[in-house]
């Protein structure tokens, strides 16, 4: 509970111009507290704190960017830094929706930061970085969404670290038109678009978005570039049946996406949707095995997977598996 009503003070946000005092979560402040179930002992992750990961602050710090990893709680947070793979997210820190699950602050966003997809590109160099992943807030207040700003990004990544690949993770662009034209244009490596849940718990999880649309957003995607990977993850543990997660593949089958990515929900608060159930490894290794008889290129299924936990490693299993099937 304590965490909705925090007042952020985080000096990063200097540079952008944001708002240096507000609550997190202003929207979820009068929601009742929801249970908090005791976690399994198959969740359990190393606190960040080495050295590498010490490194991998600083630069992200200096840069004064925000990481997705941070704002959204990531469990492997220690993992991924150790390795100096963060993952970025462009576009500021505030969304323009209110999601049940997300632990990213809403409210009204910061006008963009010009200055923000040079200094990206800038910090992918200095990491090292080979597979860089960058996702954005929703910017519902953008005529376009905030689609030129993932071009500018994507270039300037590509005019500081030329070697490296690159995995974008973007919103709807609902009632965004020519938006989702504009990315794929810029040509990433990956384009990944989270449905998030089953089409029966958008309501309340994902209140702001439409399922179909999403499908229809990773389908459009291979219609204007085939040579482009796609991919979609989902959480499970928020209610939703078996037969509406393998149902939700074949929905994505059908729009042809390559990458399926399956994780377990955390609660990031009291006042955030609640844990149903915690999935047991072997029921995702299961979901794994399923997908992949689907015709998915690759499906990552486990308690602590994330939409971009493993994610250069996984690129390049992408690309094997393409040449083999072709």
């Amino acid at each position: 509970m304590a965490v909705v009503f925090d007042i952020d003070k985080d000096p990063r946000r200097a540079l952008t111009g944001a708002t240096q005092e507000k609550a997190r979560h202003p929207e979820k402040a009068h929601r009742p507290d929801t249970p908090v179930l005791r976690k399994p002992d198959w969740i359990r992750v190393k606190a960040p704190g080495s050295p590498r990961w010490a490194e991998t602050n600083r630069i992200v710090k200096q840069h004064g960017l925000v990481t997705v990893c941070e704002e959204a709680g990531c469990p492997n947070i220690g993992e991924c830094w150790e390795k100096k793979h963060a993952t970025f997210m462009i576009m500021g820190d505030t969304c323009t929706r209110a999601c049940s699950f997300c632990n990213v602050r809403t409210g009204l966003p910061a006008p963009l930061d010009t200055g923000e997809p040079g200094r990206v590109g800038d910090a992918v160099a200095r990491l090292g970085l080979s597979h860089v992943v960058i996702t954005s807030v929703d910017r519902d207040d953008l005529a376009d969404g905030g689609a030129r700003h993932f071009v500018q990004t994507i270039e300037a990544i590509r005019a500081a670290a030329p070697g490296a690949t690159i995995e974008i993770l973007t919103p709807d662009f609902l009632r965004k038109e020519g938006a989702l034209e504009r990315v794929v244009a810029a040509r990433p490596d990956v384009f990944n678009h989270n449905l998030e849940t089953v089409p029966s718990k958008y309501l309340k999880v994902r209140p702001g978005a439409r399922y179909f649309h999403s499908i229809r957003l990773l389908q459009r995607v291979k219609e204007l570039d085939a040579t482009i990977f796609t991919k979609s993850g989902i959480m499970v543990g928020l209610g939703e049946s078996r037969e509406e997660v393998l149902q939700l593949m074949d929905d994505l089958r059908s729009a042809d996406v390559d990458f399926l990515t399956i994780g377990q929900y955390l609660q990031p608060t009291r006042k955030h949707h609640a844990v149903m159930n915690f999935v047991t490894p072997e029921e995702f290794k299961s979901y794994e095995t399923i997908a992949g008889a689907k015709g998915f290129l690759l499906v990552s299924a486990s308690p602590l997977t994330r939409s971009s936990h493993h994610a250069g490693d996984d690129f390049a299993r992408l690309r094997t598996a393409r040449l083999a099937r072709l």
